[in-house]
């Protein structure tokens, strides 16, 4: 099995899968998520071919494009991963990483946990955070045609996992339901480390976004 030449595969799979993908979600986010996992890997006691298979597939077919449907990103994860004749034992840990990588609400319980997922969780939750968690925001807001703020709807931090799924709330809203909750979820210490920062970046964004929306000068 010739590692370099099946992550080279990947790379070519993932990027052509996305092409057309939503700007929050596309490569670029994929490839972000991917160096920042190699990152934090290498600080980590983990297998890093299964890390950096983890990080290019987890969200090869994200279930909020593909109506609800989580089987079908572990289920084009393991085919692809078929087709490069990868051990089973790695595609089923693959699999698994896609199926639970995801924040799915804050009553879901993680049905899986490893030290790659750890990493790689932590490198797309950061990915969630700081300058481009904003963008990324307001981005996949405007793609739904949401509000950006109203503030006649409150966040709610109670949802269960399908009303966090079928939201439509305001993309302000999810700061708090989600992106401000991030920090004290990372796995690593170089995921927590550089949570914070992000996390403080984002704060004094709400304060001035609040500070304009109020008028004042």
């Amino acid at each position: 099995m010739n590692k370099s030449a099946i992550i080279e595969n990947t790379v070519n799979f993932v990027r052509d899968t996305l092409k057309n993908a939503e700007g929050a979600h596309d490569w670029f986010h994929i490839y972000r998520v991917w160096k920042t996992s190699h990152t934090i890997g290498q600080s980590e006691n983990v297998d890093m071919f299964i890390v950096e298979l983890g990080a290019l597939l987890h969200d090869i077919a994200d279930s909020k494009f593909h109506d609800g449907d989580e089987e079908i990103g572990p289920r084009k994860a393991r085919e692809f991963l078929q087709s490069q004749n990868v051990a089973d034992e790695i595609i089923h840990h693959v699999e698994q990483i896609v199926a639970n990588i995801s924040f799915k609400g804050g009553k879901h319980n993680q049905n899986f946990k490893s030290p790659e997922l750890d990493v790689i969780q932590d490198a797309d939750r950061l990915d969630a955070l700081g300058a481009i968690g904003i963008a990324r925001t307001f981005a996949y807001g405007g793609h739904k045609n949401r509000e950006i703020y109203n503030p006649d709807i409150e966040p709610d931090l109670n949802m269960t996992k399908e009303q966090y799924k079928n939201s439509t709330a305001p993309s302000v809203n999810h700061f708090y339901e989600k992106l401000f909750l991030l920090k004290d979820r990372m796995n690593t210490i170089s995921g927590k480390r550089l949570a914070e920062h992000r996390h403080q970046f984002m704060k004094h964004f709400m304060d001035e976004f609040f500070k304009e929306w109020d008028g004042e000068v």
